[in-house]
């Protein structure tokens, strides 16, 4: 299944959301640019367990916690994830405010890398990816707009189909499908797909959803009756 847009309309401009495209897009490029470089460059941003875990060094510990979230390990990694931001996020920073969004963004992000470095204390290959701080907005989005539909590409065997998904089914599939590989992965020391990333992300944007989501508005086209006088 390939989303391809969402139906709930934002009614604000997702100036944070749109900021954080950009920002992956031109680190991933950045990325690319370096050529021999790259291998050192994500072994130093990314977060490499066996490595966070024994440091002792402020800068080697909280570094890593931020700027492995917007490292990408090749181009369909950094495409397949921007294109899950683009269409969840904004209508994530509508509820929550742009400030509110970016904390938020950013605290899921953190707490899915950490959930992956638990699980896999002992590896030595680097967690990137803004895949766990999505995953949070998704986990937002999933309480906060249950009944909105996913458009998706389905594809099965030689047929094609476009076909609108209720939210809370797509992304509770897409969960189940995260955390069930990720207990296969056994627990997630394995490399790869960082699986348990993704879990915990999703998990704790289902906490903080509310904390940081603001009343929901009115619908612009939404008019009061006028009193007869």
């Amino acid at each position: 299944m390939i989303p391809l847009k969402d139906t709930v309309p934002s009614q604000t401009f997702p100036v944070v959301n749109i900021a954080l495209v950009i920002i992956n897009c031109l680190v991933f490029l950045y990325e690319i640019s370096l050529g021999p470089g790259l291998p050192p460059f994500i072994d130093r941003y990314g977060i490499v367990p066996v490595r966070f875990l024994s440091s002792r060094a402020v800068g080697d510990l909280i570094t890593p916690l931020f700027s492995f979230m917007f490292l990408h390990g090749g181009w369909l990694h950094v495409i397949s994830n921007m294109l899950y931001l683009w269409i969840f996020g904004d209508n994530v920073e509508d509820r929550m405010g742009h400030i509110r969004y970016l904390i938020f963004y950013l605290i899921c992000g953190i707490a899915s890398g950490l959930t992956q470095l638990l699980l896999s204390p002992v590896s030595r290959i680097p967690i990137v990816g803004a895949s766990g701080a999505i995953a949070g907005v998704m986990g937002a989005y999933l309480l906060l707009y249950p009944f909105g539909r996913v458009v998706t590409l389905i594809f099965f065997f030689i047929f094609i189909e476009v076909v609108q998904i209720p939210a809370f089914f797509f992304l509770l599939l897409w969960f189940m499908l995260q955390f069930f590989s990720g207990a296969f992965s056994i627990a997630g020391s394995e490399g790869g797909v960082a699986w348990w990333a993704h879990v915990g992300g999703f998990l704790c944007g289902l906490i903080l959803v509310y904390p940081f989501a603001r009343r929901k508005r009115a619908p612009t086209w939404v008019f009061r009756k006028r009193r007869p006088w």
